[in-house]
């Protein structure tokens, strides 16, 4: 079966006005669960905080479940599933301080399947080529919750904002204090924790590997921005 039809029995779960934990069926701690169970659990936490981000700014429309389905690759048969989360979820936006809470009780032994979740936020908050200033205070709050820093927040933004607004060293999470050689090892370590095996090794589905491709394309780029400035 594939991660959109797993999605009805989450749904299922939300109907009882339950929060993510018993929303997924019981699904514990990380370090217990396999792939599979990640995977749900990721799906469910991106599509409801999605929705409570929605939510957030005022204005609730299909709009947001279509931008969904583009930049996750949602086959057309599998809408209903996808919108029936976003549409139990979106109902008001109180309650994403659970999810997001639950959300890193479950990956607290996968630190870095939090902020693949943060980053499928950015894509559907900026579906609309505009970050909302509600938007963007949301996403600091549920990063706050997952145990991001600010700074650590900061660099996460920076990858998401447009090219001619990017600052390369933010992108890539670094000062210009950096040394070349550093640099270099830094950027190869980043591009290799975003290789999209990575991160379905990590829980991520298949069909979210938009977040990867995405995030390295604005790697590379400010990697090859710093690189020409400094001749190397």
């Amino acid at each position: 079966m594939s991660i959109w039809g797993k999605l009805a029995g989450a749904a299922a779960e939300l109907a009882r006005d339950s929060p993510i934990g018993v929303l997924l069926g019981g699904v514990g701690d990380q370090e217990e669960d396999g792939p599979a169970e990640n995977q749900v659990a990721f799906t469910v936490g991106v599509i409801a905080l999605g929705a409570k981000m929605a939510k957030a700014d005022g204005v609730v429309t299909m709009d947001e479940v279509n931008a969904f389905k583009e930049v996750f690759k949602v086959p057309e048969g599998e809408m209903k599933n996808v919108a029936h989360v976003f549409n139990l979820a979106k109902q008001d936006v109180t309650g994403y301080e659970a999810y997001a809470e639950q959300l890193a009780a479950m990956f607290k032994g996968n630190r870095k399947l939090l902020e693949d979740v943060l980053e499928g936020l950015f894509h559907i908050a900026k579906a609309d080529l505009v970050l909302h200033p509600r938007e963007e205070e949301f996403l600091g709050q549920v990063a706050k919750r997952f145990g991001i820093t600010e700074t650590e927040f900061s660099y996460i933004k920076a990858r998401h904002m447009t090219a001619a607004k990017r600052n390369p060293y933010d992108v890539l999470g670094v000062t210009p204090s950096i040394g070349n050689d550093e640099l270099k090892s830094h950027y190869r370590r980043l591009v290799a924790e975003n290789h999209p095996d990575k991160l379905m090794a990590r829980g991520v589905p298949k069909e979210f590997i938009a977040i990867a491709t995405e995030k390295v394309t604005a790697i590379n780029e400010a990697y090859g921005q710093i690189a020409k400035a400094r001749g190397i």
